[in-house]
């Protein structure tokens, strides 16, 4: 309904001609002329903090990371545009006044980053797969030691994927390129694809997750998707097996993903996304010599700011032009 009441409001403001305002904070000269090229449909105004309220007050739009306040302070808006592909930071409740129970469209940059995020999960399945881990230790001492290797062919592997959006398929097409079968989890129905052998639904997680050899974690945070990795799953792994994680921390359960390890269940694991987060010092995932831990850092690379930014661009014409916006999220679902 909100997505039919915008695009019908867009419409309207198209047709009358009216410039559009669309506000954001503190970007960088050459962003805003490139954003502003998108269209003559929209007036782009790059503010600072001190002014953000009061550019508000008459806004279409916003890009950034809306708050409660910031809505309240929005009577006109009628889209907002978060730089990440995550969006639960936004859709949090406030007295029935926030984004996720007002008409405001939000959009976000889910699939941008699903490349590099594919990558530095395979990246750390095939470092702790390799056995790697050893070797770069032997590196610091400058030592060459031969030793039995350990490492384990992916080629006819059972892979589990869970959450199989934009990153999700992006890790299952790498995986399944190394050979892998691959299984997605998904509450959603996913088109058809010839390097996912099947999908599955969350409750039917109990069955197959003993069956796997690998389970990556790429689904987004939300109240449904909260510790759907629970205890019971890790408990039930594989022997041998390998765990990765590069979306959200809180999908999984870091109690027993340390339990797994400890009790040499699993041969590896990555994580770039931890519960809870920043990983403090001393807590005892950091002692596992068989762990890559990375500080959520797998939506990095050289392409992906040009990406987001290219994808907000293309939203802000779309937006001038009264046109339907990419990536719309659903706010109840929270994806």
């Amino acid at each position: 309904m909100h997505r039919i009441t915008l695009s019908l409001a867009l419409t309207a403001l198209a047709l009358s001609g009216q410039t559009k305002k669309v506000v954001t904070v503190g970007q960088p000269p050459e962003v805003i002329q490139d954003w502003q090229s998108a269209t003559s449909k929209v007036r782009v105004v790059n503010t600072t903090n001190d002014k953000l309220m009061a550019e508000l007050a008459d806004a279409d739009g916003f890009i950034g990371t809306i708050t409660p306040a910031m809505v309240r302070a929005g009577k006109n808006l009628k889209w907002t545009q978060i730089m990440s592909a995550g969006v639960e930071t936004v859709l949090h409740k406030s007295g029935g006044t926030d984004l996720r129970d007002s008409n405001i469209v939000l959009t976000n940059n889910q699939i941008v980053q699903g490349p590099e995020i594919a990558d530095h999960a395979m990246a750390m399945l095939l470092a702790v797969s390799r056995g790697l881990l050893k070797f770069f230790e032997d590196r610091k001492t400058e030592t060459w030691q031969a030793r039995p290797y350990p490492g384990i062919e992916l080629r006819g592997k059972n892979g589990l994927v869970i959450g199989c959006g934009g990153i999700g398929q992006q890790i299952a097409l790498r995986a399944w390129a190394h050979g892998m079968h691959i299984t997605c989890v998904d509450p959603e129905d996913i088109p058809y694809s010839p390097y996912i052998e099947r999908v599955i639904k969350p409750d039917q997680m109990d069955q197959v997750v003993p069956q796997m050899d690998v389970v990556f974690i790429s689904a987004p945070h939300t109240e449904q998707s909260h510790k759907m990795m629970a205890m019971r799953h890790f408990d039930t792994m594989k022997q041998g097996s390998f765990f990765i994680a590069v979306s959200r921390g809180g999908i999984y359960d870091m109690n027993g993903l340390v339990k797994a390890l400890d009790s040499k269940r699993l041969t590896g694991a990555g994580v770039d996304v931890t519960d809870p987060e920043p990983l403090p010092p001393g807590h005892p995932l950091w002692k596992f010599n068989n762990v890559i831990i990375t500080p959520h850092i797998a939506g990095r690379s050289d392409m992906d700011r040009g990406r987001m930014l290219g994808t907000i661009k293309e939203n802000i014409r779309r937006f001038g032009e009264g046109m339907p916006l990419l990536n719309v999220v659903d706010k109840k679902k929270g994806y």
